[in-house]
């Protein structure tokens, strides 16, 4: 059993760094977003997981054939007579991409919010061959 030892000037980061840090390694899991990606046929479903985060809070873009999934949560105004003793919840701003392919457009895919999930919808499309000449010019 742990026993915080009450002699030391951090009396309570001692209780709360041994309440929080086993088994959850807070610290290594802000920024992670986790997603799912299940193959549904003709579109590939990602559903990842954005805990907290309001709709507004969430922004997706489309660029080079790489899907960006950008979460930012601005730093709430402090109360100047409250002292905290630990303070988790993030403030900042996490990102995730993934290569969706450059013949998928942003008309394509379709987003939905609930919860502090993520759902996108991304449709299956054939990767366009591009022919090219690999024979030099000789003069």
């Amino acid at each position: 059993m742990y026993m915080p030892s009450i002699f030391h000037d951090n009396f309570m980061d001692d209780v709360f760094d041994s309440v929080f840090s086993v088994p959850f390694e807070y610290k290594k899991a802000v920024n992670q977003m986790s997603t799912d990606i299940t193959d549904c046929g003709d579109f590939y479903q990602l559903e990842i997981e954005l805990p907290g985060y309001a709709k507004e809070e969430v922004k997706a873009e489309l660029k080079d054939g790489y899907l960006t999934i950008e979460a930012a949560k601005e730093e709430t105004k402090e109360n100047k007579e409250e002292q905290f003793i630990r303070r988790e919840r993030f403030t900042g701003k996490c990102s995730r991409s993934y290569y969706v392919g450059d013949q998928v457009t942003k008309e394509d895919i379709q987003a939905k919010f609930d919860n502090g999930v993520l759902a996108l919808r991304i449709p299956k499309k054939e990767a366009i061959e591009k022919k090219e000449d690999h024979y030099i010019l000789i003069e």
